[in-house]
């Protein structure tokens, strides 16, 4: 496979360079936030307590590929906020700085003596994200809330999977992601209202719960209003038919989506079903998603009788909307992907180059830069203290 060798650059710069931003959170949201400035010229201090972000134990094969990809572009120090020298340092690093990442439980950040309105009034203009799974406020506040949990009571797993199956939960951080553009967003949003429109700090409550229920759409209102819980249909849509996995003749595995009533219909007319369109089962979107396994069912015999390769190329030729299903090996040997640049390799101490996502998304004017890989734990301790004005045993130097 052929992937695009990009290097970093220490002198890059971006349209956020001269943004410093304090990360103290743990594991994904706060580093997927954090990466989201870092890539486009941020300042990203990572604080890591001394055994480091847990993010890092999170291996495959004794490797930290995690962390090469999401502590990107950062710089680590190492402290003990326990200590009150440590303190010390961290508090400087706050009166330097434009943001302020943390995912403690709340009330934490309180107890340490770095309750918002704190921070505020020795840095009015710091941009404060405070990530927890469920609030600042509310009856679960004060319960742990990894992705996995607020997932499931989102309301997104039971809609994920079979009928006659257990919910299904993401196999990857998903809540966290998600949680995580919110937080560059509102950043982003945050900043403006100081620089821009005038305004100052503030505080920012990200809950993970609040961003995952936000991808489930008009579900709260489709409910209130005609008493209808959705239920699981696996690779089916409850609101758009056809749309379906499929599987071809050898064993490959097709995504169609025939959300328009124009591609519908284009649909049954490719698969030799052109009466369909004249059945008023498969009138509109609605009819069709209530005669759903009919559907499917013609569909389905179409791309059984097929291979993947031979069925794309007759969909897509008569302009129909469907996809492969890919592997990540798929992916990583896909020609768009490598056009595109969608996975780059980049230098890499451990490995030489490791691949990994490209900067996203793409600004033609400004675009984000590879400025430095993943740090070690501490390895910018050293010149963080230096610049901070303190000598390496966290004294303040005169």
């Amino acid at each position: 496979m052929t992937l695009a060798q990009k290097h970093f650059d220490a002198s890059a710069s971006g349209p956020l360079t001269g943004l410093r931003v304090i990360d103290l959170s743990r594991l994904m949201a706060g580093n997927m936030l954090s990466l989201q400035l870092a890539d486009f010229g941020a300042d990203v201090i990572k604080v890591e307590p001394p055994e480091g972000d847990p993010l890092r134990d999170w291996k495959e094969d004794g490797h930290s590929f995690f962390w090469k990809a999401y502590g990107r572009n950062k710089r680590s120090i190492c402290l003990n906020l326990r200590e009150a020298a440590q303190m010390d340092v961290l508090w400087a690093m706050m009166e330097t700085a434009d943001v302020f990442i943390e995912n403690y439980r709340p009330g934490t950040l309180e107890k340490m003596g770095l309750a918002p309105e704190t921070l505020l009034q020795r840095n009015p203009r710091l941009v404060v994200v405070r990530i927890s799974g469920f609030g600042q406020t509310g009856p679960y506040a004060q319960y742990p809330g990894f992705g996995t949990i607020v997932e499931a009571m989102s309301g997104f797993a039971d809609r994920t999977g079979f009928p006659d199956r257990e919910p299904v939960l993401p196999p990857l951080a998903l809540a966290d992601m998600i949680a995580g553009i919110y937080g560059a967003s509102a950043t982003m949003t945050a900043l403006y209202a100081r620089d821009v429109k005038g305004g100052a700090g503030q505080v920012i409550d990200l809950s993970l719960l609040e961003s995952m229920f936000s991808v489930l759409g008009p579900e709260a209102g489709i409910f209130s209003k005609t008493g209808r819980i959705k239920q699981r249909v696996g690779s089916a849509s409850n609101t758009a038919s056809p749309r379906n996995v499929y599987r071809c003749a050898d064993g490959g595995y097709v995504a169609l989506s025939g959300s328009t009533q124009t591609v519908a219909r284009r649909i049954f007319e490719i698969i030799g079903r052109p009466e369909m369109n004249n059945d008023p089962r498969f009138a509109s979107n609605s009819d069709r998603v209530r005669h759903r396994e009919v559907v499917d069912a013609a569909i389905g015999a179409w791309f059984a009788q097929r291979t993947r390769d031979a069925a794309l190329a007759e969909m897509r030729g008569a302009g129909a909307t469907v996809g492969p299903v890919y592997n990540i090996e798929d992916g990583m040997t896909d020609p768009h992907f490598q056009e595109r640049e969608i996975i780059v390799a980049l230098d890499d101490a451990e490995f030489g180059a490791m691949p990994m996502h490209n900067v996203v998304p793409r600004l033609s004017e400004t675009p984000g830069t590879f400025r430095r890989a993943a740090p070690e734990l501490n390895e910018d301790g050293p010149e963080l203290l230096a610049e901070l004005g303190f000598d390496a045993g966290f004294r303040r130097q005169s």
